[in-house]
């Protein structure tokens, strides 16, 4: 029988003998030529170089501290620092340390930043670039301090029984703009300098004080607002000087009408802007009326006689 060996062997017939001589060498020579395209070639791999790697740009300190603008005197409590980092792209900054230290130290990879300091209301903040080297750096704060209190005549009103609230005039409105409320009688309040509006509440009625007060830079501004005010003790009686009901509503009021304040009670004490009001009382489905005045520092006991009970 006649066989076709590979193309190699195009047109050459052989004898089935020789098959077992040949079919080997044809093998061999098909693994020494393989097809360019066949499986048998693995695909051709690309690798990167690989370019060694600089050292990483060292971290450094920054040190920071604070002084008054102007007369330069260290500051040393009620700081808080923060850094921020500075991109140039107008995003929002973050925040890559804080501190409450009064001279912290920060360390900072290179790159430009934002140093900022808050003390109290006021603040301050600096622009700094970090190249790999410690640097040293002061901020200067613009900034002064309020302490209020409050009397009636030359008595001192209990810090207790006061409240005050700042505001930053704006235009012709002098509460153009609420600093804090609720400030305490002898807190000390840090702010920048300038003029503030100061209301003190006196009790929880009508007896108010207003003033204008100029904050300067690395100075206390100690204010007393003087209060035209007095206690009163209200009750409703039988007969004058007699015990007081208990459970009875009352509600002072203006002679116009208009309600100051409502309380209940055998002998609820209110604080009152000094003038004239009307005084209601209600006990056991009967109302009962009086006229009275309130004269600056002149506690004392305003009786409701109920006629007929």
């Amino acid at each position: 029988m006649d066989v076709r060996v590979g193309d190699w062997l195009r047109g050459v017939r052989l004898p089935a003998c020789l098959l077992a001589v040949f079919m080997p060498a044809a093998a061999a020579a098909q693994d020494a030529f393989p097809n360019r395209l066949g499986s048998g070639v693995p695909s051709p791999s690309i690798t990167a170089p690989a370019f060694p790697t600089g050292p990483a740009e060292a971290e450094a300190s920054l040190s920071l501290s604070a002084i008054l603008a102007g007369i330069g005197e260290p500051l040393r409590t009620g700081l808080a620092w923060r850094i921020y980092d500075d991109r140039g792209d107008g995003s929002r900054p973050s925040i890559v340390a804080r501190s409450t230290d009064p001279e912290p130290s920060f360390r900072l990879a290179p790159g430009p930043y934002v140093a900022t300091v808050t003390y109290g209301f006021a603040s301050a903040s600096k622009r700094i670039t970090m190249a790999g080297q410690a640097q040293t750096d002061t901020l200067r704060v613009s900034a002064g301090a309020l302490k209020l209190s409050g009397a009636v005549g030359d008595q001192k009103i209990a810090p207790a029984q006061l409240a005050f609230s700042v505001f930053v005039p704006v235009g012709t409105n002098s509460e153009g703009r609420l600093v804090r409320s609720g400030v305490k009688a002898g807190e000390l309040i840090r702010l920048p300098e300038g003029t503030y509006h100061v209301v003190s509440t006196y009790g929880e009625s009508n007896a108010i004080q207003r003033a204008d007060l100029k904050v300067e830079n690395g100075k206390v501004t100690d204010a007393t607002l003087n209060h035209r005010a007095a206690t009163v003790t209200l009750k409703l009686v039988a007969t004058p000087g007699a015990e007081a009901f208990a459970g009875t509503a009352f509600s002072v009021l203006t002679p116009g009408g208009d309600t100051i304040r409502e309380a209940i009670g055998a002998f609820p004490q209110v604080t009152l802007a000094e003038g004239d009001y009307v005084l209601i009382a209600r006990h056991d489905g009967q109302v009962y009326t009086r006229e009275f005045k309130v004269e600056s520092g002149m506690d004392r006991d305003i009786e409701v006689v109920a006629k007929g009970a």
